[in-house]
């Protein structure tokens, strides 16, 4: 016991006397030699462990919740539930870079059934046969007064609930609004006017707002490259906009090419809206280009990797079509499209369900297996056509529907092949066939405006600077129509498809 006791006298002995020798070293007390206090030394490596720790696990939390994202993103995009599949951006930073890894379904593509060589193609020596209508002229002013005022023209006119429903009864001889009304906007440069006017064949774009840049077509014959105009229609904004970003040159006669493109510029803007701005070169092709025979119109944001040569045989000469437009990859019914249009915020809901509202007011149906057409949605990206009487008739009438209702076409195109009778023809092919024409390239920015998200009318009203409201585009929306709309009740849609 006594032993035990006078040991351990003696280690608190060595002990104190070991912490007086490390107090006495340097002769600074409680502090090591390289100057670190002794007592804190412990605290602190654990606290750096701990820390080190802390970082590791944030950052393995962090990367996981960053994976979940994107499988989400991922799933999202392949669902068939409508709720989930709405969540996915396809034209979203995110979506291209998995989409380029292979995680996504890529488009369904099929073989086109072009002829192989296009230098053996023999082009048609005549024109279609005009069987119904002979003389197609156009009104160029615009006379419509307001409160007792002289309005200012609008590039579609002030079209009135009468002229519109005159311009669908087809004569032999006819007169319609068609947009370029004097003074309404859109004008082209002479050095462009006097440069369109040799174009009989023509592939024709267009950039508006900055929203793309040009893509080079890719597999396009010598012989091709000698036929056809490749003309790329932009306003100032995009034109600004490709000189910062692309190599622009300039030829002799003060022409402006990027590649293979001619760009053409339309001076003055007509509507408030892009979108609006951009129906103008892809329906109105025939105004634009009034020696064109036949045309092929491919939205901005494409890449044509066919020969042009090679479609006009495919979708038109070979089997006498004079009108080739692609189905639409999802919908079939008007309705559903404007519904997936409200979802997708494509444009002021309230001002779709009006514009629906309207056709069926007017009789339009939801397409049905019965109907003589595919459907009655496009995919109007890219649009095969000759130039005849009719095809123009048609082009005129289509792009009246945008300019007085809503800037999406695809809600427009079924409703006036309804209301021309069965008298205009086309071909609507396979979408598989319209994804093997192109690449398709992401947008430069997403595009988005005020209207789009506008859920009531209201808001309209309460908007005191007028800028929700277009002033010179969509006016059928806010013309007192001639029928009571309030009793129309909209068919009711079943989402057949994830689109949106």
């Amino acid at each position: 016991m006594d032993s035990n006791f006078l040991r351990s006298i003696s280690v608190r002995a060595s002990r104190r006397a070991d912490w007086n020798h490390l107090q006495s070293r340097d002769g600074k007390e409680g502090f090591l030699a390289n100057g670190k206090s002794y007592q804190d030394s412990p605290m602190k490596i654990i606290w750096k462990r701990g820390f080190i720790r802390l970082v590791l696990v944030a950052g393995i939390i962090w990367g996981l919740l960053i994976l979940t994202a994107l499988l989400f993103h991922v799933w999202s995009c392949q669902s068939s539930i409508a709720f989930f599949s709405a969540l996915c951006n396809k034209s979203s930073i995110i979506y291209g870079a998995i989409q380029s890894l292979g995680l996504v379904t890529p488009p369904h593509r099929c073989s086109i059934p072009v002829a192989n060589d296009p230098n053996k193609i023999v082009i048609p020596k005549r024109r279609s046969p005009e069987k119904y209508v002979q003389s197609l002229s156009y009104f160029m002013e615009d006379f419509t007064t307001t409160n007792g005022s002289q309005s200012p023209p609008l590039f579609g006119g002030h079209i009135t609930w009468q002229q519109r429903d005159e311009s669908f009864k087809v004569k032999p001889n006819m007169k319609v609004h068609c947009g370029f009304i004097r003074n309404g906007g859109a004008e082209m440069a002479q050095k462009d006017v006097k440069y369109v006017k040799k174009c009989r064949f023509v592939v024709a774009s267009g950039i508006f707002d900055g929203y793309d840049t040009p893509h080079q077509p890719s597999n396009i014959s010598a012989r091709s490259q000698k036929l056809f105009c490749f003309l790329m229609v932009v306003d100032e904004v995009s034109l600004e906009f490709i000189k910062k970003n692309v190599t622009v040159r300039e030829d002799n006669e003060g022409g402006e090419w990027v590649g293979i493109w001619r760009l053409i510029l339309l001076k003055h803007p007509p509507y408030d809206e892009p979108r609006r701005n951009g129906k103008v070169p892809k329906i109105l092709t025939h105004r634009l280009f009034p020696q064109a025979q036949y045309s092929i119109w491919i939205d901005g944001k494409m890449e044509l990797i066919v020969d042009p040569l090679l479609l006009l045989e495919r979708y038109l000469w070979r089997e006498k079509n004079t009108f080739a437009i692609a189905q639409h990859k999802h919908h079939r019914n008007v309705y559903e499209e404007a519904d997936a249009n409200k979802r997708r915020k494509r444009y002021a809901r309230p001002l779709i369900d009006l514009h629906m509202k309207i056709y069926r007011y007017e009789g339009m149906e939801p397409w049905n297996p019965k109907k003589t057409t595919p459907s009655d949605i496009p995919e109007g990206a890219i649009i095969i056509r000759e130039h005849t009487a009719l095809n123009n008739l048609f082009s005129c009438l289509w792009f009246n529907e945008v300019h007085l209702f809503t800037p999406r076409d695809q809600l427009s195109f079924g409703y006036v092949v309804y209301r021309l009778g069965g008298l205009f023809k086309f071909f609507m092919f396979p979408n598989c066939e319209y994804n093997s024409i192109f690449i398709l390239h992401n947008h430069t920015r997403e595009h988005s405006s005020k209207v789009e998200w506008v859920k009531s009318l209201d808001e309209f009203k309460k908007d005191k600077t007028g800028g929700l409201k277009e002033s010179r585009g969509g006016l059928g929306l806010w013309t007192p129509y001639p029928g009571d709309l309030d009793s129309v009740v909209l068919p009711p849609v079943k989402r057949t498809s994830k689109a949106g």
